[in-house]
């Protein structure tokens, strides 16, 4: 069997097909390929500026971490290549558009085989802004953000009424007001390493 620079092996009539690597290759390169890079203390201060002020200049960056400029724009990528940094975003004051309705609402499966296909249809409900899995006595905990009630009730009936979801019950609670938003992770968390 030849091999070709690609990494094909020419097999049969010249047609080429992949060349299969043994398991230990592939294992090795997985694993190296989600290994998050070492992080030092300038590119947690890095991580933390950024949190905080997501369009800084390179400039003012550099010179928060106390690096050229160059240095700093080469540790900015490196940290958004090995997807530490995977994006950046406006904080929109929603309160001051319109008056929506934040509801945080505890679902509860009935036939956790479904999780996939309910997972599937929370991710294209546009008004689902936020859902995690959760451990405990319900599935999952989600955040819906509706321009009014009726909305987010017209949404629930459908997730409950739909068999192929196995959805058991929906538990809600309208926000009131909130005390904290989301500022970013803590610094301390930023620097230690995945177990």
């Amino acid at each position: 069997m030849a091999c070709d620079g690609a990494g094909l092996a020419k097999v049969g009539r010249g047609l080429p097909q992949r060349k299969v690597w043994p398991i230990h290759h592939r294992v090795e390169a997985d694993m190296a390929a989600k290994r998050p890079p070492a992080l030092d203390r300038i590119d947690l201060k890095i991580l933390a500026a950024l949190q905080r002020d997501g369009r800084m200049t390179n400039q003012k960056l550099a010179d928060t971490v106390g690096l050229s400029p160059r240095a700093c724009l080469e540790r900015v990528r490196r940290l958004e290549n090995a997807g530490v940094i995977t994006g950046y975003q406006a904080v929109v004051e929603l309160a001051r558009l319109s008056r929506p309705v934040n509801v945080f609402a505890e679902i509860v499966m009935e036939k956790h085989a479904r999780g996939a296909r309910f997972e599937e249809r929370l991710a294209a409900i546009e008004e689902v802004v936020e859902c995690w899995q959760v451990s405990g006595t319900v599935d999952y905990l989600a955040r819906f953000v509706c321009p009014d009630l009726a909305t987010y009730e017209a949404l629930t009936t459908r997730l409950i009424d739909d068999p192929n979801l196995g959805v058991a019950r929906i538990v809600s609670h309208v926000a009131l007001r909130p005390i904290r938003k989301f500022q970013g992770y803590p610094q301390a968390l930023l620097s230690r390493a995945p177990a």
